[in-house]
């Protein structure tokens, strides 16, 4: 019997959705950062910087980027972990992990990237001193799975941090729900030539687990001291746990 899972509001077989969102990626790769800006207004520039701050990468640091994309964060785990560290840039979309390797080569940045699946992270146990997904996780089917692996690859001590859209406030919500199915989708032809991978993006939020039930979920993958910060109102929200 298959198993199915969602894809956006549908249904799908598993392993349909693993190739419906590798098609979105590969659609929207090349045009990806402009319209992150113009969706965001530039505030996901913001909120990855807070993840920045709250990631503490010091030289000599371990770090992993799941579903890294164009390597914002790699980038600067890079600079900050220095030449006594190592930073990954892992994606499962070939595209995107094109594009973010040669952002970092053309900023003369060489770290290694490799094409993965969160969850089945090709890394050995306790290995990395920090290990972050930002706008990743709610793409994964089995996002339990995923944050098993996630701590199993951390060092006792080390800290995993998950970037993503969250539940925004409940004041907000009729707004936000006419700016993402009604603006975002034709912002998405305009720009990238591609409204349904920009509705598919809508529905994928709309369908992620809330703050509480990912802290939970964090929590049951075995990291202890997890917290969470609402970002814009819980447009976005950034999750945080340890491996103790």
């Amino acid at each position: 019997m298959t198993n199915t899972t969602h894809f956006g509001y549908k249904t799908v077989a598993e392993e349909d959705k693993v190739r419906e969102v590798a098609k979105v990626f590969h659609s929207v790769a090349a045009k990806y950062d402009i319209m992150n800006d113009v969706m965001s207004a530039g505030l996901h520039r913001v909120w990855k910087a807070f993840t920045i701050a709250n990631a503490a990468v010091r030289p000599g640091f371990k770090c992993l980027d799941i579903a890294g994309g164009t390597g914002d964060l790699a980038k600067v785990f890079a600079k900050q972990a220095g030449p006594t560290g190592e930073v990954w840039l892992t994606d499962i979309n070939e595209s995107m992990l094109r594009v973010g390797r040669d952002r970092l080569l053309n900023r003369g940045l060489i770290t290694p990237t490799l094409l993965c699946d969160a969850e089945k992270l090709p890394f050995p146990d306790n290995y990395f001193d920090r290990v972050s997904v930002a706008f990743g996780l709610r793409n994964m089917t089995h996002k339990d799975q995923a944050l098993k692996e996630m701590r199993r690859v951390l060092k006792p001590g080390g800290k995993l941090l998950v970037l993503e859209f969250s539940k925004v406030a409940e004041p907000l919500q009729k707004p936000y729900d006419l700016y993402s199915f009604k603006i975002l989708p034709w912002m998405g032809q305009k720009i990238a030539n591609d409204a349904d991978s920009y509705r598919y993006l809508a529905e994928s939020i709309r369908m992620h687990p809330d703050q509480e039930t990912l802290k939970t979920m964090m929590e049951e993958a075995g990291l202890e001291r997890v917290t969470y910060y609402n970002l814009t109102a819980g447009v976005a929200a950034l999750h945080t746990g340890i491996k103790m």
